[in-house]
């Protein structure tokens, strides 16, 4: 169903927003990309609803029927309750922005109760696992430079936690390598990691036979033809090792970051420190590490504890 296009004036504020959420915030474009769609369908639905002449002073009218016809109309698409809780997420902070502008009353949109969903917790390899990956992860391709180099990538997702966005977004002002690595993370936010000295390695070992020279705007990883390594690459690499090595499909790079977390917390790191390690913006996104070490915890007494076997 094709929805009825916004008002001028609301697409204008949109795009406001959006700006500003750029510009203030730091928001990825991946973040920015999608509230433009989440935010322009739920005005086209109000444009058709409502009817489409008051602009602006549309959203000052919405009823909490408004709200349920919205959310009756998105479920009738098939979207699911978690892509129907960020929808609404972000239709909320646009709301918000609007009224501290035109001082209008959301407080029907603000009402608006997100479906509930289970969220699922992250699923990282064994310690020996991630180890057996790292290993293996070089075999995949048949140079040797691009095998060090996948091998370095990896180590990094593995040792420091690191996104694949993160690690592949390295330029040559990271050389030379010292003791930690200053990462721009998502939302614009930067930290700092300790850099370990296995990984300082592979990465020294990759960059004494990349045919590439390295400046400091180019990136540090580079792929065959000497462009920004893809991340397609390291995806199809975890994908032909952990089918060799017969782990489940849940192995992918974002679980060596998953690995990170957990296999830290499991050696008694601190909650506070894991979570500036990561980059998390809240704790709250970093807890869920301490559901999968619970997790692990009671798998490890089921099978081993002499009453659980009664």
């Amino acid at each position: 169903m094709t929805l009825p296009l916004p008002s001028p004036a609301q697409r204008d504020a949109l795009q406001h927003w959006l700006a500003g959420l750029d510009a203030i915030e730091g928001a990825s474009k991946h973040t920015i990309s999608a509230y433009a769609q989440d935010v322009g369908q739920f005005l086209g639905f109000l444009a058709g609803h409502l009817g489409g002449s008051a602009g602006m002073a549309q959203l000052g009218r919405i009823g909490q029927s408004d709200m349920r016809a919205w959310m009756a109309q998105q479920r009738a698409t098939g979207i699911g309750s978690r892509s129907l809780a960020r929808k609404l997420s972000a239709v909320k902070s646009f709301a918000r922005w609007v009224a501290e502008r035109e001082g209008f009353d959301i407080s029907a949109i603000l009402a608006a109760r997100a479906p509930k969903f289970a969220r699922g917790l992250p699923r990282p390899l064994s310690e020996q696992a991630a180890r057996d990956v790292i290993a293996l992860a070089p075999l995949q391709t048949r140079a040797d430079w691009t095998g060090l180099r996948d091998a370095a990538v990896i180590t990094l997702l593995y040792g420091c936690g690191l996104r694949i966005s993160e690690a592949l977004g390295l330029t040559g002002r990271a050389l030379p390598l010292r003791d930690s690595l200053r990462i721009h993370g998502k939302g614009g936010r930067e930290r700092v990691v300790p850099l370990l000295p296995v990984a300082r390695d592979a990465v020294a070992a990759y960059l004494r036979l990349c045919p590439y020279q390295m400046t400091p705007d180019a990136a540090l990883f580079r792929g065959s033809r000497g462009g920004v390594l893809n991340r397609r690459h390291i995806a199809a690499v975890m994908e032909a090792t952990r089918q060799q090595l017969g782990l489940p499909a849940t192995a992918t790079p974002h679980a060596l970051r998953h690995s990170f977390a957990t296999h830290l917390l499991a050696a008694g790191g601190d909650l506070r420190a894991i979570q500036e390690l990561l980059g998390h913006a809240s704790l709250q996104s970093t807890q869920v590490y301490t559901a999968v070490d619970s997790g692990q915890l009671m798998e490890i007494y089921r099978n081993a504890h002499p009453r659980a076997q009664m």
